[in-house]
């Protein structure tokens, strides 16, 4: 392979189009249609070390294989070459030797570059070094890069460059590969509990009239046929109830929601979440369903029960802790917002402890406030907040014996809250009453306050059976197994400002 020296990028890319046409020039397509592979390369390896355990002496271990995958490095050694081909499983070295391949197949080497995809065909052996390599009879050019790859030592750091170019940012990074398939485990053992205990998967709109199920301000879309705007869903809420309405008793939905927020390291205007429903079931007994799966789901994505998120020690040990949402704040804040239902004392005692308080926050937001501002971060372990302000829960049903609470919990793991859960609200009177103070909440200014849904009321007063819900943040739960301190991280493509 020939040293590129040139200077810009344009020179760069021009280089390798050169070598493509003379690949091209010699009869060799650079673009194939297909590559049959006897499997992949930890395939591969796995075959050889099967091989080494009855090898000899006299018999040492090889295996047969046909592989191809990305070249990543390269190294000349005058009649042979050494180079890296990875796949989606790993990587191997391939040896290409002058004797091995041929004359005319080891000249047209210089017409490789880095980034390449190769077949090879050949013997997977060691080198007196000890290496697992594929020894190359043939190979083949499967895909010509015209782009490089960013420089082996340093790679690709560019934040902005990583997010918009994920392609690259795996291809050059093999870490952040590892980062997604642990996501895509995570969603896998996910849907596998649910399946287990009974659950079915539905799908519900994603375009919606009004937009339900969760306090958060909508995308705004229109359709042109019927002439009118729809909402792109922040949840999928109010279709599941309406599916327990119609006769279902275990439900849920691995989705994608869309709220018009603000984007830092815990949030994404585009998100992935799971929602489920349960007939005849409670908060409570949905707590010990959510510390089950949340356990099953870590464990098995992490491989330990204890596990390390950004320098701090995770533990997974059962039972989790729960406490009551005013007693944290009574605990980490030091302030008693039980006390009072007034919203200038509340307002009072959260300006006294440092937490900003904005003229159209509500007793609820306030609460809110405080909590994230000086509860959520000492939540290190698993933990269970319960027990919510009425304001701030519209489709929860009110606590046994304390109406201005509601049966709502949100468990924490490692600081982030990764889910939130109701015995959901199945009185269309209240729900109703409900809706209606939502309405006077973005009257008076609050963006994010909720839509009466007429049609949801309706399958209301049809009955729905007692029922709890929770939903999951997918995408929080998958930096917390891949130790990301930041959504990007562990999102393909998120959004990020046009350039």
């Amino acid at each position: 392979m020939e040293q590129e020296h040139h200077s810009t990028e344009q020179d760069l890319r021009q280089f390798r189009v050169d070598k493509l046409e003379r690949i091209r020039g010699r009869g060799d397509d650079p673009f194939k249609y297909v590559f049959k592979r006897s499997g992949m390369i930890a395939e591969a390896r796995a075959a050889f070390e099967e091989a080494e355990k009855t090898a000899s002496e006299e018999h040492p271990a090889e295996a047969p294989a046909t592989l191809a995958g990305r070249m990543t490095a390269f190294r000349s050694h005058g009649k042979s070459v050494f180079a890296d081909l990875r796949d989606e499983t790993g990587k191997i070295q391939v040896f290409l030797g002058h004797g091995q391949i041929g004359e005319a197949a080891f000249a047209q080497l210089d017409d490789l570059d880095l980034g390449d995809f190769l077949g090879v065909t050949g013997v997977v052996k060691r080198t007196r070094r000890g290496e697992v390599t594929l020894f190359a009879e043939r190979y083949e050019i499967l895909t010509k890069s015209l782009k490089a790859l960013p420089e082996k030592y340093h790679g690709l750091t560019d934040v902005e460059t990583r997010y918009r170019q994920r392609y690259l940012d795996m291809a050059a990074n093999p870490e952040v590969l590892e980062i997604f398939k642990k996501r895509i485990k995570v969603v896998a053992a996910m849907r596998n509990w649910l399946t287990r205990h009974s659950f079915v998967e539905v799908e519900t709109p994603m375009l919606q009239a009004i937009p339900g199920g969760a306090t958060a301000r909508p995308f705004i879309t229109h359709h042109n046929t019927f002439d009118c705007d729809l909402y792109l869903r922040i949840a999928p809420e109010l279709y599941l109830k309406r599916l327990i309405v119609g006769g279902f008793d275990k439900v849920f939905e691995i989705n994608r929601c869309f709220r018009n927020e603000g984007v830092d390291t815990r949030h994404n205007p585009e998100f992935t979440t799971m929602e489920m429903y349960e007939a005849y079931q409670d908060y409570l007994g949905l707590m010990d369903e959510t510390e089950d799966m949340l356990c099953t789901i870590i464990e098995e994505v992490a491989g330990s029960k204890t596990f390390t998120y950004q320098g701090q020690e995770i533990s997974l040990a059962r039972p989790w802790a729960r406490m009551t949402l005013h007693d944290a704040i009574r605990r980490f804040a030091g302030i008693d917002l039980e006390a009072t239902r007034d919203r200038e004392e509340a307002a009072r005692l959260a300006r006294s402890i440092g937490v900003e308080v904005t003229p159209e926050m509500g007793y609820g937001k306030i609460v809110d406030e405080v909590m994230s501002a000086r509860v959520q971060p000492l939540l290190v372990q698993p933990t269970f907040l319960y027990d919510y302000p009425i304001e701030l829960s519209p489709l929860a049903k009110k606590k046994r014996g304390n109406p201005a609470l509601t049966e709502r919990f949100q468990p924490f793991i490692a600081c982030l809250e990764v889910g939130n859960a109701f015995s959901e609200l199945n009185d269309p009177i209240d729900q109703r009453e409900r809706f209606m103070e939502q309405l006077r909440l973005r009257e008076a200014g609050d963006d994010e306050a909720q839509y009466l849904d007429e049609d949801f009321i309706n399958a209301l007063e049809i009955g729905m059976p007692p029922t709890a819900g929770l939903g999951i943040g997918i995408d929080r739960l998958a930096m917390i197994v891949t130790d990301s301190a930041s959504i990007r991280e562990v999102i393909f493509f998120p959004l990020l400002r046009s350039i």
